[in-house]
């Protein structure tokens, strides 16, 4: 049954993750009339900040809680996604404004591949312990 519920909860967890993104990158479409591949990349970066935020921050503040540290890595993610996604409207998609749609796709593709190389290269990419909310007694 645990493994049932696991998988359950799992599933609808991705589920719901990909209906996020997907709301996203209609959102962006409609709005701007350019499908933005740049999308992916940011929750990768998110994604990436996150993980090692959760990791890092017990180790710097000297606190033992999985839960806080989530959360505070949580909070950390979306403070930097906030600031990398205003840098990149800023910097490089205002400039775009009224540009052939071709322009803008070429802009948000590269902005991706800069955004996976940064992101990789701050956060790294190695595999840790996975702190899983269902223990596993196998």
């Amino acid at each position: 049954m645990g493994f049932f519920l696991e998988t359950l909860f799992g599933g609808l967890m991705v589920g719901m993750l990909y209906s996020l993104i997907a709301i996203g990158f209609v959102l962006i479409y409609k709005a701007s009339g350019v499908f933005n591949f740049a999308q992916g990349a940011m929750v990768l970066f998110a994604a990436l900040a996150m993980a090692r935020f959760s990791e890092w921050f017990p180790l710097w503040f000297g606190f033992q809680s999985l839960i806080l540290a989530n959360i505070l890595a949580f909070i950390a993610a979306m403070a930097v996604m906030i600031v990398v996604a205003w840098l990149i409207e800023r910097l490089a998609l205002s400039k775009l404004v009224n540009q052939e749609g071709i322009t803008l796709l070429m802009a948000t593709l590269g902005i991706a591949y800069f955004l996976d190389g940064v992101g990789q290269t701050i956060f790294g990419t190695t595999s840790t312990r996975s702190t899983s909310a269902y223990p596993r007694n196998r």
